[in-house]
């Protein structure tokens, strides 16, 4: 993983805990007493955090540090979303298939009676 790649992760799972636990970029960083602007730059890979920093960071968001490197995994809520949206698709595909087929049909079968 690329120092850049690293930076995207943290940025993206720091936004998505502060968001779990209903923090804004303010609170966190009063929280842990760094300005809201570098907080920003954290959250958008701009700035690295030091060690401590990190900790810290962890602490605030109520989670383990390796978690702020973690990649997030598909939750079964997204799964299942996913699955629906699939199963919805699929369906409406079928039924204009079936429309389709059903309406050539009947203008076969007119046209031969017309013959």
């Amino acid at each position: 993983m690329t120092e850049t790649e690293c930076r995207n992760l943290l940025s993206q799972n720091i936004k998505r805990y502060r968001g779990r636990l209903g923090l804004s970029q303010l609170n966190l960083a009063q929280g842990l007493g760094i300005s809201p602007n570098f907080l920003s730059d954290i959250e958008n890979g701009r700035k690295w955090v030091s060690p401590n920093t990190l900790v810290q960071l962890a602490c605030a968001l109520k989670i383990e540090i390796y978690e702020l490197f973690k990649p997030e995994e598909a939750s079964p809520t997204d799964t299942n979303a996913i699955i629906a949206k699939y199963i919805d698709d699929v369906s409406i595909s079928f039924q204009q298939s079936v429309e389709r087929t059903l309406k050539q049909t009947i203008e076969e079968f007119l046209q031969n009676i017309r013959e």
